[in-house]
């Protein structure tokens, strides 16, 4: 009984004209959500979940030079003792965006008006959403979307490219004794070449591009063309770029490592760049409007029509006919610009007879 009266007052509210025109009403927001986008999600991680962490997508072997310094670099030991290792890179790039959405979208939805933005967005008169939920799903579940689509691609990179790190002979440690190396230009693609640990070598040969740069560069642009599209800052022109330029700069300083400490060669890290900063682009442009709110289309008048010709009959065009009146008037003026005496005009239907007749008749 309760629900029955909710229900009819917020469709009696909902059909008053002045919240008409701030009220957006849509009946696919809800089953396209369900059946498609969780779906597309729920796809995109269980191939990130398969490239990641199972054999079901076998990396490429590559051979490699005897004595090729590019790649005899020492083995800096595992991904945790690194400077910038996989926990933190990864719990950054998790908290910083969302911590960053969720500050921006609370702040800018209570100091919109209250006519400049949405109140309610009604989903088949059953469901209610305010536009602020609604904006922080949406923003939150396209970043967490790419941030699983880069992962994908670089993980797709390294397995299909098959390049070695440049600590790999450290890690595959060949018998150069047994595989006949006598100089450096020898070149071996035995896939029994390596003695060392099997999992070792087979990260070792993950490198192009790098994954930790892909994932960093990808949060930091995401996150500056948010703040750069949605803050609006008063008083003050250095606290956006500012702001910007630390989150760029955590980035670089993450493939800075990778290369310092011989993870990853300089073209995997700017291979990661382009694949992060591409996907976060295409995203924010394409996908989210450059996180413009959803404008609200205002009933307009229709235009005035043209009055339709009676059916049947087809428009033709008729020749103009001139009247006795203007061809007079036109006359007229003719003999005024001649300078000469204008003769009144004589009734069309009498005969008057000439000077010669009436002289001889006198």
């Amino acid at each position: 009984m309760i629900d029955s009266r909710l229900s009819a007052q917020r469709r009696a509210m909902g059909n008053l004209p002045g919240d008409r025109g701030q009220q957006k009403t849509s009946t696919y927001i809800v089953p396209c959500f369900l059946f498609v986008e969780l779906v597309i999600m729920a796809g995109t991680v269980l191939l990130a979940y398969y490239f990641e962490y199972t054999d079901t997508f076998p990396v490429h072997i590559q051979g490699f030079f005897c004595f090729d310094k590019a790649y005899s670099k020492p083995y800096p030991g595992p991904e945790d003792n690194s400077k910038a290792p996989p926990v933190l890179v990864y719990s950054l790039v998790t908290a910083i965006p969302t911590v960053t959405i969720l500050i921006g979208e609370v702040t800018s939805f209570f100091v919109k008006t209250e006519g400049a933005q949405e109140k309610t967005i009604v989903t088949a008169d059953c469901c209610y959403f305010n536009p602020l939920l609604r904006r922080i799903v949406r923003f939150l579940g396209v970043y967490s979307f790419g941030l699983f689509t880069t992962t994908i691609f670089a993980n797709a990179g390294q397995v299909v490219t098959g390049n070695q790190t440049p600590h790999f002979l450290s890690a595959c440690k060949p018998n150069y004794t047994a595989l006949g190396c006598q100089s450096p230009l020898h070149y071996i693609t035995e896939r029994r070449a390596c003695t060392g640990n099997p999992y070792l070598v087979a990260s070792a040969r993950k490198s192009f591009p790098s994954k930790d740069a892909a994932l960093s560069f990808y949060s930091a642009i995401y996150t500056v063309m948010y703040v750069t599209l949605v803050f609006r800052t008063k008083g003050t022109r250095l606290t956006k770029p500012t702001l910007c330029l630390v989150l760029l700069s955590l980035a670089v300083l993450v493939g800075v490592v990778r290369v310092t400490e011989h993870r990853n060669h300089w073209n995997d890290v700017l291979a990661g760049f382009v694949t992060g900063g591409a996907i976060a682009a295409f995203l924010v442009s394409c996908v989210i409007n450059n996180f413009q709110p959803t404008q609200i289309a205002v009933a307009t008048p229709p235009p005035a029509q043209r009055p339709e010709p009676s059916i049947g009959l087809p428009l033709l065009s008729l020749p103009r006919v001139e009247s006795p009146l203007e061809k007079l008037q036109g006359y007229r003026i003719l003999r005024s610009h001649d300078h000469q005496p204008i003769p009144s005009p004589a009734p069309p239907d009498v005969l008057l007879p000439s000077r010669r007749c009436l002289t001889s008749a006198v």
